[in-house]
């Protein structure tokens, strides 16, 4: 019966094993962590390692107690029931010890990296400067690059035909006389003006701009220097990105955080103002093409600058206590850059379709359409430079398909190779032969169309306009006695407009005042030759007279082109488009125009020898234009 007794009992017998194990497992993972010597020299200084040996489980759970909270002075040896919470103590306190120290391999792996990409911009930022130093940042392949540039440069084709031709003074401008006085005037006085160019393409408003600056450079009031900027944009291109990351007009801030930051200050954390167009025309003028077609915002944002003479930057990221901004960026955020220049903007569009707010910022200059001599003269003058010669009727022919000088000088151009072709040698002759081949191959049309000058029964020659162009109208009438009982019929273009037809209906009640005759007894057509959008009451006076002329039979003066408004009384009323108007009289090869009395005022200047007639009745149009 002792001898059962002394037996342990198997549930005692498994807790030993489970703690036995436990130990084992513990001291396995501090091998793990230490290394079998580094272990046995730690459990040497913290007096462990004879109890690391020990038979006795109390024992080692004290050995590894002092291992694990690195304590030498812990001597208290735990009994068997103290030994399993001791062990969930020390489990708990290696759980953490396991955690920090993957945490700090972790961060310890991630700062070894961080300072190797440090040390390796440092190393290339030290050679790019000892390269700097000794002969700069340039490698053989970069210089093999800049070889190829310059080479590129001297391989380059001649000046084409068109730069060869074009106006290298104001006396070689032909047809604009006014304009360029005008502009001179703006321009060349002490305090110049910003301008508005307008007139239709082609007829020299950017070489008259730039080469009036070359003038305006040697006048000696003018507060252009010798060196004055031209800086040419095109509205149609300018485009800007309303963040303001980018304005190639106005300039623009590069915040570090977007493409295009230098590196040394995005790296800092600090903005780059970048200025524009404006800043680069201090002291000159900015010519804007087609100034109509920029971005409305945008052109609100130029006429503050022309307000101001400045362009201001702004960046949230601007810190001006920074001690590492440069000076340039310092200036350029509290002062602004620079931009004290004179505008001319030039545009096809009609002056009602301009800004008011820019237009009343801007003196307004309007350019002459090209007759067809002026073409001509345009055209031998080129011939010159290219040192050929353009026979007139050549000249003549071009003047009859093109009234813009930029295409004219592109037709001689082609004329000229192709002349160049034929002969396998330098042409000394453009004749009409060349030109109608060429004017052949690019499909072009008259511009004109033919009138006749021979006296017509009950054709009136009207004016109208179409954007700067004057157009000379073909107005037929016919008149005939009614066929059938009851009211004659009238008939008049659809396409004319309505104001046209009430221009019928008024023309027949002057008529009958006028003649006695009551116009509902005849059949009257009216038309418009080529069925061309006339709605307007411009062409009542015109309407008018070639109907009186169809009904009494009296031809009209084929020279003489008529405009004004029709009042019932048989007055003539002012109308608009004068200018216009007389330029497309002159143009078509016309000696005389009409234009209400009302109108005197705007009869423009420099309009050669053309006769300009004031009427205020019908009585005094007939008068001047029955034959």
């Amino acid at each position: 019966m002792a001898d059962n007794a002394k037996k342990p009992e198997p549930k005692a017998r498994k807790q030993a094993n489970t703690l036995e194990r436990r130990v084992a497992a513990l001291h396995e993972i501090l091998m793990q962590i230490y290394g079998p010597e580094r272990l046995i020299l730690r459990a040497g200084k913290l007096q462990a390692l004879k109890y690391l040996r020990s038979d006795d489980l109390g024992l080692r759970t004290l050995a590894l107690a002092k291992l694990v909270r690195e304590d030498p002075s812990f001597n208290e040896v735990p009994t068997k029931k103290e030994i399993g919470p001791l062990l969930d103590e020390l489990e708990d306190e290696l759980a953490d010890i396991l955690a920090r120290r993957t945490l700090e391999d972790d961060l310890e792996k991630r700062i070894a990296e961080k300072m190797q990409e440090r040390h390796e911009d440092y190393v290339r930022d030290i050679r790019n400067q000892i390269l700097k130093e000794d002969g700069g940042p340039e490698t053989p392949e970069t210089l093999k690059k800049f070889a190829q540039l310059v080479k590129l440069d001297q391989g380059g084709l001649t000046q084409s035909a068109l730069e060869v031709m074009r106006p290298e003074r104001l006396e070689e401008v032909i047809g604009q006389e006014d304009a360029i006085d005008s502009l001179l005037a703006k321009l060349a006085s002490p305090y110049p003006q910003h301008v508005l160019l307008y007139g239709p393409p082609g007829v020299g408003k950017t070489t008259v701009a730039r080469l009036v600056l070359q003038v305006a450079r040697t006048v000696p009031q003018s507060p252009f220097s010798e060196d004055a900027p031209f800086v040419e944009a095109d509205g149609t291109t300018l485009r800007w990105d309303p963040r303001e990351i980018t304005n190639p007009l106005l300039g623009s801030v590069h915040d570090p955080i977007y493409q295009g930051a230098r590196r040394d200050l995005a790296e800092s954390g600090i903005p780059e103002p970048k200025t524009g167009l404006v800043t680069d025309s201090h002291g000159g003028v900015l010519f804007i093409d087609e100034i109509g077609e920029m971005d409305p915002i945008l052109q609100n944002k130029l006429l503050k600058v022309l307000e101001d003479k400045r362009v201001y930057f702004d960046s949230p990221y601007y810190d001006p206590t920074d001690p590492n901004v440069p000076k340039y960026v310092h200036k350029l955020f509290s002062e602004g850059a620079p931009a004290d220049f004179i505008l001319i903007g030039a545009t096809t569009r009609s002056p009602e379709e301009i800004s008011p707010a820019l237009r009343s910022r801007c003196a307004e200059i309007y350019f002459d359409p090209l007759t067809p001599d002026d073409i001509k003269r345009i055209v031998m003058q080129a011939a010159e430079k290219l040192q050929v010669t353009i026979t007139p009727e050549a000249a003549n022919l071009i003047g009859q398909y093109t009234l813009e000088g930029r295409k004219a000088v592109g037709l001689l151009a082609d004329a000229f190779s192709v002349a160049y072709l034929r002969r396998n040698e330098r042409p000394q002759i453009i004749d009409v032969d060349v030109m109608k081949d060429v004017i052949s191959r690019s499909r072009l049309v008259p511009v004109r169309p033919a009138i006749s000058l021979e006296p017509i029964v009950g054709r009136s020659l009207g004016l109208a306009v179409a954007g700067f162009q004057g157009l000379v109208l073909e107005i037929e009438a016919t008149v005939f006695p009614r066929e059938k009982d009851g009211e004659g019929r009238w008939r008049f273009n659809d396409t004319a407009g309505s104001m046209a037809k009430d221009s019928v209906f008024n023309a027949a009640t002057v008529l009958r005042q006028l003649t006695g005759r009551d116009l509902t007894q005849y059949d009257v057509h009216v038309n418009v030759v080529g069925g061309g959008n006339i709605d307007g009451p411009s062409a009542g006076v015109a309407i008018f007279t070639a109907i009186y002329s169809a009904l009494t039979q009296i031809p009209i003066r084929p020279t003489v082109a008529i405009t004004g408004e029709l009042s019932l009384s048989g007055r003539i009323k002012p109308v608009g488009g004068i200018p216009e108007k007389i330029f497309g009289a002159r143009q078509q090869g016309l000696s005389t125009v009409l234009v209400p009395k009302d109108n005197a005022g705007d009869v423009p200047p420099g309009i050669g020898d053309m006769k300009i007639l004031f009427v205020s009745t019908v009585e005094e149009v007939l008068a001047e234009v029955l034959v």
